[in-house]
């Protein structure tokens, strides 16, 4: 395209993130600028003010760690026959726009762009560098020197190419300023964890490496990493903490292989005095971000640096992990989060409904700590809801108020299984006692209705294998797969205990 036809307003055209193609002119625009849009279909559209517009309320709706992890790294690139395109920089990016946001993104979008009824976001398409054209210059080609110096020009050319600048990174950036060690309440599931954590914060010296935090959904893993963070801020600011999501972590490795700038990475990671991975299992299965990992991780423990890690499963059970890294993520203090028992559940509303001045009567609160066991998350959900209805309806807060509001949550509530409630009807159904589910017999009558109630658990549940042992009597992991796979085979070729199991599971799930 010449600087003629730029300059030319009868020159129609279209920008997206790398190219032009035919649109036309603005007439809100300065100096002669182009919006894109199809004239046929829609009124001209400044395309990157509207997605400001609409980065501001997914940032509202999502909260801010989740957006600028997420949203924020997003580009507007084109809107066409009433279809917004938006482009990510990586495949991760894309995938997870596209499974949890896209909805949510179109919504928005379509209150913001006029005419948009589809919202497509789709990996970033850059225009092949000279360098990645060019025959790789090799260390026996042209000696070690030269090809040091033809790969720094290679990189230079391929980001002088594609337009890719360093990217600018907070290491605190995903941190929530209300998780804090105050706002954080301590009871028997969590104590040990919060012991630990607080020690960690506190302690000048490292106090245990790696420390790691594990625990089920919304229990307060990710609390515990920030408090540890904030707190280091707070007491040490000389010292250089990192936190970010193991999901980052992969897109900050993915980005340095494909820009070539793996030296930076390694140099920026391994630098810290203190390194926080959130949700480490999300890199399972990833052998080359594990390989990195598992290398940054020695380097910072063998320097003395402290490591912090969180997952949903202890070490040992990280499904598709390289067992020597899982070896070394259990070599320092392993601290369990169980889940909240009905004490701390009635604490964490109290402490919630205090911090915001709102008067909750308690009944109500003791009401929500009985009927949603789940998890931690979803029971702050229920009484963020109730609080936001008595502010804005101004109508009494009672226990009939609060089970109509929260109907949805209270019948999905409902319809979990405990894991003592199919205990007592398995013991029933066999005439054995419940304590017997506990007990260390081994006897056939005792131990096939055990394994029955193993079985109906994890089908049942959404325990993990060493959560389901730990409800058993402390028993390991393998031994609850043991029961879960023998009944799985004796139903196939016993129809008596196929029927018993059957009838079981039926009578639990209504």
């Amino acid at each position: 395209m010449s600087d003629d036809n730029l300059k030319n307003p009868s020159t129609p055209h279209e920008f997206s993130a790398y190219g032009a193609k035919p649109a036309t002119l603005n007439p809100n625009f300065e100096n002669g600028d182009f919006a894109p849009f199809d004239s046929a279909a829609n009124p001209p559209v400044d395309l990157e003010a509207c997605w400001e517009k609409v980065s501001a309320r997914m940032r509202i709706d999502l909260g801010d760690a989740a957006w600028r992890s997420w949203i924020k790294p997003l580009r507007v690139g084109s809107l066409h026959n009433n279809m917004l395109t938006i482009e990510a920089d990586s495949s991760l990016a894309r995938d997870r726009v596209n499974s949890q946001y896209a909805d949510r993104l179109r919504v928005i979008s379509a209150a913001e762009f006029t005419g948009v009824k589809r919202v497509e976001v789709r990996l970033a398409v850059r225009p092949q560098s000279i360098a990645e054209r060019a025959p790789r210059i090799t260390d026996n080609d042209k000696g070690s020197a030269f090809a040091a110096n033809s790969t720094k020009y290679d990189r230079a050319q391929s980001d002088s190419a594609t337009g890719a600048t360093p990217e600018k990174f907070d290491p605190l950036a995903g941190l929530d300023p209300r998780y804090t060690f105050a706002n954080f309440v301590v009871g028997k599931p969590n104590e040990l964890a919060f012991a630990v954590a607080r020690r960690t914060a506190e302690s000048e010296k490292v106090a245990f490496n790696p420390l790691f935090l594990y625990g089920g959904v919304g229990l307060g893993k990710t609390h515990l990493m920030h408090a540890i963070a904030w707190h280091i801020r707070e007491q040490a600011p000389s010292r250089k903490v990192m936190y970010l999501s193991a999901e980052k972590f992969m897109y900050r490795f993915v980005r340095a292989l494909r820009f070539r700038d793996t030296m930076s990475f390694k140099e920026q990671f391994r630098s810290v005095d203190v390194l926080m991975i959130d949700d480490v299992q999300f890199i399972s299965g990833k052998d080359s971000t594990q390989e990195e990992f598992f290398h940054t991780f020695n380097a910072l423990v063998e320097d003395g640096r402290q490591v912090i890690i969180s997952a949903d499963k202890s070490p040992t059970d990280l499904e598709g992990m390289e067992e020597r890294l899982r070896s070394r993520l259990g070599w320092g203090m392993v601290a369990d989060i169980h889940p909240a028992d009905y004490e701390l559940r009635l604490g964490i509303l109290q402490a919630k409904a205090e911090r915001a001045q709102i008067q909750i009567p308690d009944k109500v609160l003791e009401f929500l700590a009985h009927k949603i066991v789940s998890n931690v998350r979803e029971l702050e959900g229920a009484l963020n809801r109730i609080m936001a209805h008595a502010m804005l309806v101004g109508r009494e807060i009672t226990i009939e108020s609060a089970a109509d509001l929260l109907a949805d949550l209270l019948r999905a509530s409902s319809r979990q299984i405990s894991v003592d409630a199919i205990q007592k009807r398995v013991a029933a159904h066999y005439g054995i006692r419940v304590s017997e589910m506990f007990s260390a017999r081994r006897a056939r009558n005792i131990a096939r209705p055990r394994q029955v109630a193993m079985y109906l658990t994890k089908n049942l549940t959404s325990l993990s294998y060493p959560e389901i042992g730990r409800q058993f009597g402390g028993r390991d992991h393998t031994t609850v797969m043991h029961a879960v796979k023998t009944i799985e085979t004796l139903t196939l070729s016993d129809s008596r205990l196929g029927e018993d199991v059957d009838l079981l599971r039926s009578l639990l799930s209504n």
